[in-house]
Formats: C-alpha cells, structure tokens, sequence
C-alpha cells in the first residue's frame, strides 16, 4: 500500500508543470506556427510582423488544428439496437 501512495505521488507531482515550464512550452507553439505558417502568410501578400499577418498565422494553424481533429472523430448513428460508427 506504502508502494502504491508513493507511485502515485510521484506520478502527480512529475505531471505537474511550474508556470516557467509552461511558458516555454506556449513559446515553443508560437515559434513553431510562425516557422511553418509565417512564410505562406508572406506569399499571400502578407508583410511579415504586422498584425494582419499574425492573423493570418493563427487563421492557418487554427485551420489546420482543425482539419487534424476532424480526422479523428467517429460519428455513431442508429436505430433498433444497430449502431454504426465512422471516422471521418
């Protein structure tokens, strides 16, 4: 039992994250959709590091989050004990 309370302490406490740890992590996020959406946004005529262009790259990263779930839902419908599930 001794085992068990100590397994468990220390599985919360190495979940939990300092609110350093997780300001890095959301500037690592931000880094990464400026690396990969900030030059389409440029393409499009967008001038980079100007509010438009920001928008652009969180439209296109939102867009593809999107998309990304998308693929991942099932959809359950039915009748009379049938029931019938697809991943869209």
């Amino acid at each position: 039992m001794r085992t068990f309370v100590v397994l468990t302490l220390t599985l919360v406490l190495a979940g939990c994250a300092t609110q350093a740890e997780r300001a890095a992590a959301v500037q690592r996020d931000v880094d990464d959709m400026l690396r990969v959406y900030g030059p389409g946004c440029e393409k499009l005529g967008y001038k980079v590091d100007t509010d438009p262009w920001r928008e652009c790259v969180l439209r296109l990263a939102t867009n593809d989050r999107l998309e990304q779930r998308r693929d991942y839902m099932t959809h359950c419908f039915g009748n009379r004990g049938f029931l019938h599930c697809s991943t869209f």
